[in-house]
């Protein structure tokens, strides 16, 4: 176990509704897209465990055991269920992070909630009832990513099925063919639900299937959305990260390099302690005047 690691973690059961260690500051989840391997894993999870120990904020590690909704039918999809669990407690009993990955099937979700904190629920599955429901049942947090071609009001519903300890993550919507935007006037819309909202900056700057026979993406563009997220009072931010997104199995295009990621969390640490120092300066000034 990394040094710092017993330190780093929230010591929860696997029957409880995780709890941050730093509830009044922004949360970070990142990591691989995909599990390509248990070294890799370890490598990325002790990286973001020492981030979040230096910087004094929750890092939430994530990757798929499965990406069941890849563009081709021969692009890789991760080690599968049994497989993956295991690397993923590996990463949790070595780092301390606490864990999130994706499920496609509802069938799947008692299986991932003994292993992981959060369950999530892809973009393109995020109407789907059945799934909803189970992965409410568990009593985890789900992380509902909201689907690219909903409105921002159409998250109700999704909301409704999962259950009260649901996130909404905003990853962007389509714009034509290949593209996606993100639509900022429409975060006060998903905040009035009373959720955590998170903004996807690396899955917001995807091409869906621009590639050949995959998706492409800008990472350079990743930050400043980012940084355009924060000063709408998202409450946690979304990064897949890779040491190598050149040779990445999954996402690689949109995926950050490690090495720039760790510089970014301090500008962004940075950004929004000043935003927040802002209105709470704002807040008192409606107060008492």
């Amino acid at each position: 176990m990394m040094k710092g690691a017993k330190r780093s973690r929230v010591e929860n059961s696997k029957t409880d509704c995780w709890k941050p260690r730093f509830p009044d500051k922004l949360f970070i989840i990142a990591g691989p897209c995909v599990i390509e391997s248990l070294d890799l894993c370890l490598r990325i999870g002790e990286k973001l465990a020492a981030l979040a120990e230096g910087n004094r904020i929750d890092i939430i590690f994530k990757a798929s055991y499965d990406k069941a909704n890849r563009t081709s039918r021969d692009a890789y999809r991760g080690p599968g269920p049994q497989e993956g669990l295991r690397i993923l407690d590996q990463v949790q009993k070595e780092t301390g992070l606490p864990l999130l990955t994706d499920i496609h099937e509802s069938a799947q979700a008692a299986e991932a909630a003994s292993v992981v904190d959060i369950i999530q629920i892809p973009a393109l599955l995020c109407r789907q009832t059945d799934l909803l429901l189970a992965a409410g049942r568990t009593g985890k947090i789900v992380n509902i990513k909201k689907g690219q071609f909903l409105s921002p009001a159409e998250m109700m519903h999704p909301i409704e099925k999962a259950g009260k300890n649901c996130w909404i993550t905003e990853r962007g919507t389509f714009f034509g063919y290949n593209r996606l935007v993100v639509d900022f006037a429409g975060f006060a819309t998903l905040q009035s639900f009373g959720k955590p909202v998170i903004f996807d900056a690396t899955h917001s700057v995807q091409y869906p299937g621009g590639g050949k026979g995959c998706s492409s993406g800008d990472r350079d563009s990743a930050l400043p959305l980012a940084k355009a997220a924060l000063t709408m009072g998202v409450d946690g931010l979304f990064f897949e990260v890779h040491p190598d997104p050149g040779h990445a199995l999954c996402d690689g295009p949109n995926s950050l390099r490690f090495e720039d990621f760790e510089r970014m969390v301090p500008q962004l640490l940075a950004l929004w302690r000043f935003l927040h120092k802002s209105s709470l300066k704002a807040a008192t000034f409606t107060i008492f005047h």
